[in-house]
């Protein structure tokens, strides 16, 4: 089973039932927060998001409030924070858990991958990132204060686009 097909609800609470929409594209799948020292970095991933699309790369958000409870807000608060502050227009889907006894399937095959050090396991805070091939295999991690526009980041999405 493919990443893809792990059923989520999208932000808005739409029709996406899963990541199905996504299939075929390179993803950088992020857990997010709006009240962060790392929130910036929405900033980054929307102009990764942008400066890739057209070549089939995406960047996915997924909402937590487990580090800080730095994500307090509602979907709707969520969401018209990323799109006012930070003009974000990637996929954003439902507040999960990312650790814990309550982490949600997606993560439990995400935190698998181990990052640059070998080190794999819980997610360490806020703006994880995990870059996902088309086909729904994790390429790489990268830890929260890696930026999205760090040369690492940069070359692996180069390197993945499946255009």
């Amino acid at each position: 089973m493919s990443l893809y097909d792990t059923p989520i609800a999208a932000l808005d609470g739409g029709d996406t039932p899963n990541l199905a929409d996504q299939k075929g594209k390179l993803a950088l799948m992020v857990n997010v927060a709006s009240k962060c020292g790392l929130t910036p970095q929405y900033e980054g991933l929307e102009q990764l998001h942008e400066r890739y699309a057209d070549r089939g790369f995406t960047v996915l958000g997924f909402p937590c409030n487990q580090f800080g409870e730095q994500e307090p807000g509602s979907s709707e608060e969520i969401a018209t924070f990323c799109s006012t502050t930070y003009g974000v227009t990637f996929p954003m889907f439902e507040k999960i858990d990312v650790n814990g006894e309550g982490r949600h399937p997606l993560y439990e095959e995400l935190t698998q991958t181990a990052d640059g050090e070998g080190k794999a396991g819980d997610v360490a805070w806020n703006f994880e990132k995990f870059l996902v091939s088309p086909d729904g295999e994790v390429i790489e991690r990268f830890r929260p204060l890696v930026a999205p526009d760090d040369p690492a980041v940069v070359a692996a999405i180069e390197a993945n686009l499946p255009d």
